[in-house]
C-alpha cells in the first residue's frame, strides 16, 4: 500500500478553543487532542505546506464549579468557539544529527461567545454574557527536527511559542487572546504501514506559561498526551481513505499562582476519545490530505466540559 504523508499541525485546536476554556480561563493554549494522528507529523522531505483548519468547540461547567474569567469569578459557564487558521511549514534540506529542520507558523481567527453568573467581590452575582472575534495568539515553531526511515516510521522533536497577539481584557469573559507567552516543547511517533495501512501515533508535550501580567495570575505547567489508532485502505484511483479512533490525556502538573490566582492552585484534567476519518490523495507533484475528527470530553476536572469538532486540509509542494 502506498500512501503520501503531510502534516497541518493542527495548532488551531489548540490557539481557538483554548481561549474558553485547570489554568486562568479553565484551560490553557493547547487543546487536547490537537495534534494526535500521522496528519500532524512532518512530511517527511523538503516540502512545503499550506492548510486550513477549522475548529469548532462547546462546553459548559457546572453550576457549583467556579472559572476565572480575566479576573472574574464566573458560576454555570457556557462558552461556544469557531476558528479558522491559516499557516504555513517548510521543512528544509538542512540536517542535524541526522534529521531534518523544519519551521511553521499559524494564524487563528476566532468568533466566540461566553456567559455565565458572575460573582463580584462585594456585591450581589450577576448573569453576564460577552462576544470577541479576530485574530487570536499566533504560534511560532521555530524549531523542528524530524526523522524518516524504512520501517514507515517517523519520529520528531519540536518547540512551539504560542504569542500574545490577540485581543485580551481584563473583566471580559470573552477574549481572543490569553496574554500570556507559553513554550511547548513536544515530541511525535507515527508508524503508518505502506503494506497494510495500519496507523499508531503518539504526540507528548509540556506547556510552560508565563505571567498574565493583567491579573497577576500564572498557570501551571500542564503534560498532554494524545494518541491515534487507525486504518487506512486505497480506494482505486480515488484516492486513500483512513478510519479510527482519537484518544487524549491532559493533566496540569503543578498548580496555579499569583494574586489573581484566587481559586488556589486549579490544576485541571480532562480525558477523551472519539473518531476520526481521513483522505489522500497524489496530485501530481502535490499531495492533498483532510481530516475530520469528533472528540467528547469524558473525565474532566476543574474545567470546561464539551465537544471539539476539527476539520483540516491541506497541500504539500
Amino acid at each position: 500500500m502506498k500512501h503520501t504523508t503531510f502534516t497541518t499541525l493542527a495548532v488551531i485546536a489548540s490557539l481557538g478553543a483554548s481561549v474558553i476554556r485547570g489554568e486562568e480561563a479553565a484551560g490553557g493554549h493547547y487543546l487536547p487532542g490537537a495534534t494526535a494522528s500521522f496528519i500532524d507529523t512532518l512530511p517527511g522531505k523538503p516540502s512545503w505546506v499550506v492548510a486550513d483548519a477549522f475548529t469548532y468547540y462547546n462546553g459548559s461547567a457546572s453550576v457549583d464549579n467556579p472559572i476565572n474569567f480575566a479576573g472574574q469569578l464566573t458560576l454555570d459557564a457556557h462558552a461556544t468557539c469557531y476558528a479558522d487558521t491559516l499557516f504555513g511549514i517548510y521543512q528544509t534540506p538542512l540536517r542535524l544529527l541526522g534529521g531534518q529542520y523544519a519551521v511553521a507558523t499559524a494564524l487563528p481567527f476566532l468568533w466566540l461567545d461566553v456567559k455565565g453568573t458572575v460573582v463580584p467581590a462585594d456585591g450581589p452575582s450577576v448573569k453576564k454574557s460577552d462576544s470577541a472575534s479576530g485574530l487570536g495568539d499566533i504560534t511560532l515553531y521555530p524549531f523542528m527536527l524530524g526523522w524518516t526511515n524504512a520501517s514507515d516510521m517517523k519520529y520528531d522533536v519540536r518547540l512551539g511559542i504560542y504569542a500574545p497577539s490577540g485581543d485580551y481584557t481584563v473583566g471580559k469573559l470573552a477574549n481572543t487572546g490569553r496574554n500570556y507567552w507559553t513554550f511547548e516543547p513536544a515530541v511525535s511517533w507515527s508508524w503508518l504501514s505502506t503494506k497494510i495501512g495500519t496507523e499508531v501515533t503518539l504526540f507528548a508535550g509540556l506547556d510552560f506559561n508565563t505571567e498574565n501580567t493583567a491579573t497577576d495570575y500564572k498557570s501551571g505547567t500542564s503534560f498532554h498526551l494524545d494518541g491515534t489508532v487507525a486504518q487506512h485502505l486505497p480506494i482505486g484511483s480515488f484516492g486513500i481513505i483512513g478510519v479510527g479512533a482519537n484518544a487524549f490525556f491532559y493533566d496540569q502538573i503543578s498548580g496555579d499562582s499569583g494574586i489573581g490566582a484566587k481559586l488556589g492552585s486549579f490544576e485541571g484534567r480532562t480525558a477523551g476519545v472519539g473518531p476520526v476519518v481521513s483522505f489522500i490523495k497524489k496530485m501530481g507533484n502535490t499531495d492533498l490530505a483532510a481530516e475530520l475528527k469528533w472528540l467528547p470530553e469524558l473525565n474532566v476536572n476543574k474545567r470546561l466540559k464539551g465537544d471539539t469538532v476539527w476539520f483540516k486540509v491541506g497541500l504539500v509542494f
